[in-house]
């Protein structure tokens, strides 16, 4: 299969559902009870079975691809006449990019693709006041991260692996590679490193 700008993964299912115990025992997760239950369970990796040949992605068959969420949304993005295959955009605009960042098979290094970085979220700073008790009745969203991986258009902006970095309000969209939790931002959305 030949494929021109798209990834294609395979999926056995579009949200985690399930959950496996130490003993083995497997909990069936019932997401619509929760708010953000769906959006939080929504399966945003997978196996590359091919990788757009119009593209030079690095990306082989048999890497995992790290993908946005909006792939498996409503009965995901289904490859023609295969009900595990789903297709992935792959663009070097990042808005346009659905591949978010892939692990190579051999060596287990994370690379992001196309536009797209990966941070670690990191504590902001609370200036302590004696005199007045600052009260914050909503939670603050996150506006830096740690830069966790290596990409070009990092590179190309000065900004290094381990820099902190600003970015937009709203654009802490999560996604767990490995178990551990990063921000998934596009390098445009960032707007300044720390000195």
């Amino acid at each position: 299969m030949r494929t021109y700008n798209y990834f294609v993964v395979e999926l056995e299912k579009l949200i985690n559902d399930t959950l496996v115990t130490d003993s083995g025992l497997e909990l069936h997760i019932d997401h619509k009870y929760n708010e953000n239950g769906e959006f939080e369970n929504r399966v945003t990796e997978g196996p590359v079975v091919c990788s757009p040949f119009k593209i030079d992605t690095g990306v082989r068959p048999g890497d995992t691809l790290y993908f946005h969420h909006l792939v498996v949304m409503q009965g995901g993005q289904v490859l023609t006449g295969d009900d595990k295959h789903y297709i992935v955009k792959c663009s070097k605009e990042a808005l346009s990019n659905q591949a978010i960042a892939y692990k190579d098979q051999d060596t287990d290094e994370i690379k992001p693709l196309f536009g797209w970085s990966l941070l670690e979220p990191v504590e902001e700073e609370e200036f302590p006041n004696d005199l007045i008790e600052m009260v914050q009745l909503t939670e603050k969203l996150p506006t830096k991260g740690r830069v966790a991986f290596e990409s070009e258009e990092l590179n190309d902006i000065g900004v290094e692996v381990g820099d902190v970095v600003g970015f937009k309000e709203n654009r802490d969209y999560r996604i767990k590679i490995d178990g551990k939790e990063y921000y998934r931002t596009r390098v445009e959305d960032l707007l300044y490193a720390e000195a």
